[in-house]
């Protein structure tokens, strides 16, 4: 059954302001990115070279469910569906605000960190790698960027025929790209994260009600079959993230993605019942009242908790990573887990306060998406190129005087 069309015989069902599900996916997605980036690190140093591996590439099928980076669009797709009905005009640049208005402090701590780190006496080459890796998870933010100026304009055209592009647009993409002309690959940047953002905007309608019980189970069954289907043709790898040496999944995103998803969106719809009661308890409801507020935050700095315990542990201590799934590493393992997560909730604690934008910052979509997108590529290494762009973030962040609107 397509998610485009609802069974006549199941009526639409309202949105309401706040949805527990869409906070549960929000959260949970973020808390498996989160564990991913933190246990997939296999880093060694010696003469001052730091060398890094991952310790998924022996077991790829865990990706087909820690990679939720497709969950996550839908969730901002519902979620983006939702605030723009309730918001009205200037909700772009609001919405641009909030995502670039975080980015600011991570800036202002990493732009002169490595001249710090370097006069201190770190080596070069950890350092550049360090710097880069924190810029690296910037993409996210770009794209959803690309997002969110497109949602005005896609909410207002039929899914029906907005999918099939997107989706065809996918696999095109994909023909072209295997075809040998690489760089076609990078267009489903948008065909990609755009369709299964479109897909939100069909939950928060109330368009996927139909979507419970068998025909949940039965779309995850379909999906995953579809990933491995894909996977054994070729050219897609079975790893859902990107691994050294190998075709990506991720970077550019293939149209394997989709399937992956289709997969996913039907497990998370089978468990959205046990998901709201859970979370209609006191005490998850009010962890996930805490901690979705919080997401941006927790995304920003948690790679950086990682660059700084393991620059003292493997730069300053000489501790290299156990052989993966040795006893070893899985000893590590909890230990390695909760210095990361002490560390980030300090982090959290001190940044958390840029969640919410203040009153003057605006969002120009042209300056705050290139700036985030030259800093994903470049990261924050000596330079002045880091520089420049993170003076255009805080630029496209002013919203001009005219367009503030003063309390009433």
């Amino acid at each position: 059954m397509s998610l485009t069309m609802l069974p006549p015989s199941v009526p639409a069902v309202s949105p309401v302001p706040r949805d527990r599900f869409i906070d549960v996916l929000r959260v949970l997605g973020m808390a498996l990115v989160v564990v991913q980036h933190w246990t997939m690190p296999v880093i060694g140093y010696a003469g001052g070279v730091l060398s890094t591996g991952n310790a998924l590439a022996a077991i790829p099928l865990v990706t087909w469910l820690s990679q939720v980076m497709p969950l996550v669009f839908f969730a901002g797709g519902a979620a983006n569906a939702i605030s723009f009905r309730r918001a009205g005009d200037g909700w772009t640049a609001r919405r641009i605000g909030r995502l670039g208005w975080p980015v600011l402090p991570l800036a202002a701590v990493w732009l002169p960190l490595p001249y710090l780190l370097g006069w201190l006496g770190v080596p070069a080459q950890p350092l550049e790698v360090a710097a880069r890796i924190v810029g690296q998870l910037l993409w996210f933010l770009a794209v959803y960027v690309l997002a969110v100026v497109a949602t005005p304009y896609l909410i207002r055209l039929r899914a029906g025929v907005v999918l099939p592009v997107l989706a065809g647009g996918a696999v095109l993409t994909d023909a072209v790209r295997f075809a040998g002309f690489e760089p076609a690959g990078y267009l489903n940047v948008a065909f990609v994260w755009l369709a299964v953002h479109q897909i939100g905007f069909l939950y928060a309608e109330g368009r996927l009600a139909w979507l419970s019980g068998c025909r949940a189970a039965a779309l995850a069954v379909a999906g995953f079959a579809m990933v491995a289907a894909l996977v054994a043709a070729g050219p897609y790898p079975a790893s859902m993230i990107g691994m050294p040496g190998a075709v990506s999944n991720m970077a550019p995103p293939s149209a394997c993605l989709l399937a992956l998803f289709a997969g996913q969106l039907g497990l998370a719809m089978l468990l959205r019942p046990a998901l709201n009661r859970l979370a209609a308890r006191p005490r998850p409801g009010a962890l996930l009242g805490w901690l979705a507020p919080r997401m941006m935050t927790i995304y920003l700095w948690h790679m950086p908790a990682l660059v700084a315990v393991a620059g003292v542990a493997v730069v300053g201590l000489g501790v290299d990573t156990p052989a993966p799934g040795s006893g070893p590493w899985w000893a590590l393992v909890p230990v390695w887990l909760l210095c990361l997560g002490g560390l980030l909730s300090v982090l959290i604690a001190a940044f958390g306060r840029f969640e919410r934008p203040p009153a003057w910052v605006g969002g120009s979509a042209v300056l705050v998406g290139g700036a985030l997108a030259t800093l994903m590529v470049t990261g924050f290494p000596p330079g002045p190129v880091p520089v420049l762009a993170s003076a255009a973030l805080l630029l496209g962040l002013v919203r001009r005087p005219a367009a503030v609107r003063r309390p009433r």
